[in-house]
C-alpha cells in the first residue's frame, strides 16, 4: 500500500508531462497510466516493475501524430500490442536482450536532448518547433523575448526539482515532480501570474473508436514494428535492471512481453499512449518496499480515482511548469552513468552516433544508425588481432599473439613478427580463440623463414590448439568443441614433451645444452600463469588463513591440489614417507609433525585435518616386508617404526591373508591408524569432542585416479578390502 502510494504520486506528473511532449491530449497519459498498472500489472511477468508512457517513445508518438492523427496514432499503439503478443507467445523476448545497452542509453540520451530543447521553448513562452535543429536555431530569438510570468513558473519548477534532490530523506518522501508542479501551481494562483492553463475539458468522456491510419501501408507497418519493438526491448531491459533491486521472484521475460503487448492493445483501444517499462516508477517502487505485483495495481487504481474524481485539480497546473518538468526530465536522460558504462566497454562511439542521430535525424534512424555501427564494432573485434613484442633481459623475444586470427590480421601480423631481429630466439604465445587458413600460412611461414636464418622459434599455445592442428594435418574444429584446455601445467614434463613433438616443431639446440626442467617451468609460470594469479597471490600475501591441514605421503604422483581441486591458501600441507602421524612421545622422537599439527589448530586454527594415502606406497611396502626392503636405509627402517601400529592393525583385520590386494589394504588401514594417532595430541582431541575439528580419511588410487572416502576410526577399526 505505501510503496504503490508513492507510484502514484511520482505517476500522474510524468504521466501528464509525457502526453505533453509526445503532442497528445493529456488524458491519453492518465489513461496509459492506468492500464500500465492495472492491465500490464496484473498480466506482467516482472513482481515489481510498473509500466507506464515513456519518455523514450515520445518522439516516435509525436511523429505519429503529427503524420497521421490522434486516433490513427491509437490504433498504431493497438496494433503494435498485438505484435508484442504474438512475440511473447513464440518466446522472442531474450532475442531483444541481444541489442547493445550503448544504442539504448544512446537512444534515451537522444529523447531526453529533443524533449528538453522543445520544452525549453515553452517555458520560456514560446512554441516547440517540429526539429530538434529548428529548436536550436530559435532558441536565441525566444531567450531575447522574454515572458515574464511563465519565465518566473518554469525556473521556479526546476529550481524546486533540483533542491529536492539534495534535501533530507525525510523530506523526499514526498516525489520531487509533484512538490515541483504543487509550488509552482500555489505559487502562480497565490501571486495571480499570467501563465497558460492545462484544459481537460471533456477529456474523459469524449471518447471515439481509433481508426486505421490513411496512407502507405509499408510506412504503416514500420511504425506498428518501430513501436512494438521500442517498448518491448525498453520494458524487457527495464524488468532485467529492476530484478537487480529486489530479492523476490525473477522475471519471465516472455510472459512480461506478453503482458505488455495486451496492456498496449488495451491503452491504445482507450485512446491511451504505448506504454511500456519505465525505470523511474519501477525503480521508486522498488526502493519504496514494493514485494509484489499488488504495488503496481494499485497505483493504478488510485490513479484513475484521481483522474475521475479530482481530475479538475490538474487543470491548476501551469503548462510551463510542466514543460519545465520535462526539461527536467530530458536532462536528466543524458546519465554520465550510462557513459561511464559503456566507455569501460569501448562502446562510447556507438553511445555518441545514436544520441545524435536520434538528435538530427529522428528516432527510427538513430536506432538503425546505432545498431549499425555495433555491429560493425562487433565484426572488427571478432576478426580483431593484437600482436605484442619485447626483448627480454636475457635477450629471447616474447612474442604474443590475441584474438581472432584472420586474413584481414595478416598485414599486421606479418608486419610486427618480421620486425623482430633474424637469429633471435622468440617465445611464441598464440592466445587465439580462431585461426583461418591464411594466418597459419603466415605463421607457419615466419617460423620456417626465422629458424631458416639461426633463430628458435618456441611456439605455446595459451588457447585450443589451432597451429598444432593445422601443422600436423588435423582438421580444425570450433573452440567449443576442443577437449584440450588452455591450461596443461598439470601434466608431467614427460607428456608436455612428447606434446612438442605433435605439434611438429624443427628440433632446435644440441642436447647438452637444455635448461633444467624446473628452470624451464619457472619461466613458463612468469610468462603464462603469474600474470593470471597475480592478484590472488597479492591479496594472500597479506596472511594465510588455510583451512584444512593435509598430511600426505611425498611420493611424486601425489599431486594435493590437483585431487582435492583445491587453490593457493586452501590447504596447509605436511608430506611425509607414508604419510605417518607419529603418536605424541613414541620413538624415534620426532617433532616435525608435532609442531605442524600445533601450528595448523592452535594459531592457523584449521577445521579439518585429513590423512590422505595412496595405492602402492613404498612405505607401506616396507613396512609389510618387515624392514627387509628398507635395510640399506637406516633412517627408513628407524622412520617405518612410527608405522609399527599400522602394520598390528593390518594383521587384527587381514589375518595370515597376503594376496595380491594386501599392500594397498595396509595403506588403506594406515590412513585409519594416523588418523587415530592424532587423537594422542591433546589439543586435537579436546577440538575433536568439542566439535569444532573433524578428521579425515581419503585414498588416492593411483591407477584409475579416483579418490575414496575412509570410514571414520571412531565408527570402524577396519577397512574392507
Amino acid at each position: 500500500m505505501p510503496a504503490s502510494i508513492v507510484v502514484f504520486l511520482v505517476a500522474v506528473p510524468l504521466s501528464l508531462g509525457v502526453a505533453m511532449a509526445s503532442g497528445a491530449p493529456l488524458a491519453s497519459g492518465l489513461i496509459a497510466a492506468v492500464v500500465g498498472g492495472v492491465v500490464a500489472g496484473a498480466l506482467g511477468g516482472s513482481a515489481v516493475q510498473v509500466s507506464g508512457p515513456a519518455a523514450g517513445l515520445s518522439l516516435v508518438v509525436a511523429d505519429l501524430v503529427q503524420t497521421y492523427g490522434w486516433r490513427a496514432t491509437c490504433m498504431i499503439t493497438l496494433l503494435a500490442g498485438a505484435v508484442q503478443l504474438l512475440l511473447g507467445v513464440f518466446r522472442a523476448a531474450r532475442a531483444a536482450l541481444a541489442v547493445s545497452p550503448a544504442v539504448v542509453h544512446g537512444m534515451l540520451a537522444g529523447v531526453g536532448v529533443v524533449i528538453a530543447l522543445s520544452q525549453l521553448h515553452v517555458v520560456l513562452g514560446g512554441s516547440p518547433q517540429r526539429s530538434a535543429l529548428a529548436n536550436i536555431i530559435e532558441l536565441p530569438g525566444q531567450l531575447v523575448d522574454p515572458h515574464g510570468h511563465k519565465i518566473a513558473v518554469g525556473m521556479l519548477t526546476i529550481g524546486v526539482l533540483a533542491l529536492w534532490l539534495r534535501l533530507p530523506k525525510q523530506v523526499k518522501v514526498v516525489p520531487a515532480p509533484l512538490a515541483a508542479l504543487l509550488v509552482a501551481a500555489v505559487t502562480a494562483w497565490a501571486f495571480g501570474w499570467d501563465v497558460t492553463r492545462i484544459d481537460l475539458s471533456g477529456a474523459f468522456t469524449e471518447w471515439t473508436f481509433p481508426v486505421l491510419p490513411q496512407g502507405d501501408w509499408h510506412m504503416v507497418v514500420a511504425a506498428v514494428l518501430l513501436v512494438a519493438l521500442l517498448a518491448g526491448v525498453e520494458s524487457l531491459l527495464c524488468s532485467v535492471a529492476v530484478d537487480s533491486m529486489h530479492t523476490g521472484p525473477r522475471a519471465d521475460l516472455d510472459q512480461e512481453l506478453t503482458g505488455q503487448g495486451v496492456a498496449n492493445m488495451v491503452s491504445g483501444a482507450l485512446g491511451g499512449l504505448p506504454l511500456a517499462g519505465v525505470i523511474v516508477r519501477s525503480t521508486t517502487n522498488a526502493r519504496a518496499g514494493a514485494r509484489s505485483r499488488a504495488s503496481t495495481i494499485l497505483h493504478g487504481v488510485w490513479v484513475l480515482v484521481f483522474a475521475i474524481g479530482f481530475g479538475w485539480s490538474i487543470q491548476l497546473i501551469p503548462v510551463e511548469a510542466l514543460a519545465a518538468l520535462l526539461v527536467f526530465i530530458g536532462v536528466q536522460m543524458v546519465n554520465l552513468g550510462h557513459i561511464r558504462k559503456v566507455h569501460g566497454h569501448g562502446e562510447v562511439p556507438v553511445y555518441i552516433v545514436t544520441m545524435a542521430a536520434v538528435i538530427l535525424l529522428g528516432l527510427a534512424e538513430g536506432v538503425l544508425f546505432g545498431l549499425a555501427l555495433a555491429a560493425l564494432m562487433a565484426l572488427r573485434r571478432l576478426t580483431g588481432v593484437t600482436v605484442r613484442t619485447r626483448q627480454q633481459p636475457d635477450g629471447r623475444y616474447h612474442a604474443t599473439i590475441s584474438g581472432s586470427l584472420t586474413f584481414l590480421g595478416v598485414p599486421r601480423l606479418t608486419q610486427e613478427l618480421r620486425a623482430i631481429p633474424a637469429g633471435a630466439p622468440v617465445d611464441l604465445d598464440l592466445n587465439i580463440d580462431f585461426m583461418d587458413n591464411a594466418a597459419f600460412e603466415a605463421i607457419h611461414a615466419w617460423r620456417l623463414d626465422h629458424e631458416r636464418l639461426g633463430g628458435t622459434v618456441d611456439i605455446d599455445e595459451l588457447h585450443d590448439e589451432w597451429y598444432a592442428m593445422a601443422a600436423s594435418g588435423v582438421r580444425m574444429y570450433p573452440a567449443k568443441t576442443l577437449s584440450s584446455g588452455p591450461d596443461r601445467s598439470w601434466l608431467p614434463w614427460a607428456h608436455r614433451r612428447s606434446r612438442a613433438s605433435q605439434r611438429v616443431e624443427p628440433p632446435h639446440g644440441t642436447p647438452g645444452q637444455a635448461d633444467c626442467r624446473l628452470t624451464e617451468g619457472a619461466r613458463e609460470f612468469h610468462r603464462r600463469t603469474a600474470p593470471l594469479v597475480r592478484p590472488i597471490f597479492t591479496e594472500l600475501a597479506r596472511k594465510q588463513q588455510p583451512t584444512h591441514l593435509f598430511i600426505t605421503c611425498a611420493d611424486s604422483r601425489i599431486m594435493p591440489s590437483l585431487i582435492t581441486a583445491s587453490g593457493p591458501g586452501d590447504l596447509f600441507t605436511v608430506r611425509n614417507i607414508g604419510n605417518l602421524v607419529p603418536r605424541r612421545g613414541t620413538e624415534p622422537h620426532d617433532d616435525s609433525m608435532g609442531a605442524a599439527i600445533e601450528y595448523a589448530t592452535q594459531v592457523l586454527g584449521v577445521h579439518t585435518i585429513t590423512v590422505c594415502g595412496h595405492s602402492g606406497c613404498g612405505a607401506m611396502a616396507g613396512l609389510l616386508s618387515g624392514g627387509v626392503k628398507a635395510g640399506s636405509l637406516p633412517a627408513m627402517r628407524r622412520w617405518l617404526r612410527h608405522g609399527n601400529h599400522s602394520l598390528a592393525r593390518f594383521i587384527e583385520t587381514a589375518g595370515d591373508r597376503l594376496d595380491a590386494d594386501a599392500l594397498d589394504l595396509l595403506c588403506k588401514v594406515n590412513v585409519q591408524q594416523q588418523l587415530d594417532n592424532l587423537r594422542t595430541y591433546r589439543k586435537v582431541d579436546d577440538q575433536v569432542r568439542a566439535g569444532r575439528l573433524k578428521l579425515v580419511g581419503l585414498y588416492f588410487d593411483i591407477g584409475s585416479a579416483r579418490v575414496h572416502m575412509l570410514p571414520p576410526v571412531s565408527s570402524s577399526l577396519s577397512v574392507k578390502a
